[in-house]
């Protein structure tokens, strides 16, 4: 069965930078439809950013400019580049496929406040 593990949340000031890293088991990222998504408390799951093929990027308007969404190939590991950011970004977050077809991993919190 595939697994995945998120990691690299914390607490950050406004303004400052998080990476978070996304492992699975049994599933190769560059050959797959990949995503981040996010859940605020309260709130609907949203897809933040996708990744296909490797290449292929796209992000929700919230987080263009800021986000960015990669895969190392070696390590088979994706990565959610997040720079300035907002309150508004405080999340759990979660990498799934784009069609959220493979078991939800625990996540990682993101909590931006000063």
């Amino acid at each position: 069965q595939v697994q995945v593990v998120e990691s690299g949340g914390g607490l950050v000031q406004p303004g400052g930078s998080l990476r978070l890293s996304c492992t699975a088991s049994r599933i190769t990222f560059r050959l797959a439809a990949m995503g981040w998504y996010r859940q605020a408390p309260g709130k609907q799951r949203e897809l933040v950013a996708t990744i296909t093929s490797g290449e292929t990027t796209n992000y929700v308007d919230s987080v263009k400019g800021r986000f960015t969404i990669s895969i190392d190939n070696a390590k088979n590991t994706m990565y959610l580049q997040m720079n300035s950011l907002k309150p508004e970004d405080t999340a759990k977050y979660y990498c799934n496929t784009k069609y959220q077809n493979i078991p939800w991993g625990q996540g990682t919190q993101v909590t931006v406040s000063s």
